[in-house]
């Protein structure tokens, strides 16, 4: 009876692809029950039991280097902060406005309200990530062109 269960997923699985392969989206993510599943256009294909151990970070596609002398922010650790800004979408998270530009804001760096802090790029549109407050960047949870899943802590501002 195992064995029918894993042929279910793994059909489930194709036919999950089946449907991105054919439409514009980079990912799809299913719930049922107990069985979570991500399909993604960039390779990595995924299926786990909810009571299992939470799934390790799936590999991503090498990101550029930045361009000579560009400074690359120090990540903090992901601590789950209750003041932490976090991602309102699923995508692959830009710290610069285009690969040879400055940061939006380095770490130490005092920021406004309203500014924006990093782009989140989902389904080809780049959406601001802004500043809720004005204070100081204390903290940069995700590293340049890293993927993101929602929900997850960005930055933060003391």
């Amino acid at each position: 009876m195992a064995a029918s269960k894993g042929n279910d997923d793994l059909a489930l699985i194709k036919e999950l692809a089946k449907v991105l392969e054919g439409s514009d989206l980079t990912e799809i993510e299913m719930k049922k029950g107990d069985l979570k599943i991500r399909v993604s256009k960039n390779g990595v294909a995924s299926a786990q039991t909810m009571m299992a151990a939470p799934m390790s970070a799936a590999p991503s596609a090498p990101a550029a280097a930045p361009a000579a002398g560009m400074p690359m922010p120090t990540v903090a650790a992901k601590d789950e902060h209750p003041d932490a800004v976090t991602s309102p979408m699923v995508g692959t998270c830009y710290l610069r406005p285009s690969p040879d530009a400055d940061l939006f804001a380095e770490i130490g760096a005092q920021v406004k309200e309203g500014e924006t802090i990093m782009l989140v790029e989902a389904m080809k549109t780049f959406n601001p990530i802004i500043a809720p407050k004005s204070g100081t960047l204390s903290a940069v949870f995700i590293e340049d062109v890293s993927p993101v899943e929602f929900g997850d802590s960005l930055f933060l501002i003391d």
